[in-house]
């Protein structure tokens, strides 16, 4: 059965169920533009100094829109609201001397949210900063990347791990 013809709006009053033992098309939306990104190997990074997690490995990336090989940035061309997440793995290579890691996302060359692990009084050996954010995208020009930071005692010797990742979806609106 057909109801309508293109261009028809049926309405449905409140209360009324619909029920569906089929496939149902044209409903809701989809989560994409989406990927996830991690890194290949430990990632060398200069102390106290902000860098750009080059995760070069794509777990997934459906549209072809996170650049692993140079940029290491998400460009998606729809525009919407993107939950943007990831993971800044700070080592200093060194026992105990880690002072803090921080990080944050840069949309279009200017920061963003930021999450830190700070124990200037209380040094450690090895942090994961989770940081997530919704960001909203143009669809055209638009790109997001993920930095970190992190800072030792020592000052020598610091690392992004492998543990570190970089990923994104579009929100259903």
């Amino acid at each position: 059965i057909t109801l309508g013809v293109s261009g028809d709006t049926i309405n449905v009053p409140s209360g009324v169920t619909i029920a569906n033992s089929g496939t149902a098309t044209g409903f809701g939306g989809t989560m994409t533009p989406a990927f996830e990104a991690t890194l290949s190997s430990n990632q060398a990074v200069s102390d106290n100094a902000n860098t750009k997690l080059a995760a070069n490995t794509e777990i997934y990336d459906t549209d072809n829109a996170y650049d692993n090989s140079s940029n290491y940035r998400f460009t998606p061309q729809v525009a919407g609201k993107y939950f943007f997440y990831g993971s800044i793995y700070g080592d200093p290579q060194t026992a105990s001397d880690l002072v803090y890691v921080y990080a944050f996302f840069s949309k279009n060359g200017t920061g963003g949210r930021q999450a830190a692990i700070d124990t200037r009084n209380n040094n450690g050996r090895e942090w994961s900063v989770p940081i997530s954010a919704v960001i909203d995208m143009n669809g055209s020009s638009d790109y997001v990347e993920l930095f970190g930071n992190v800072n030792a005692a020592d000052g020598a010797g610091m690392q992004f791990r492998t543990h570190s990742y970089f990923g994104a979806y579009k929100i259903i609106e």
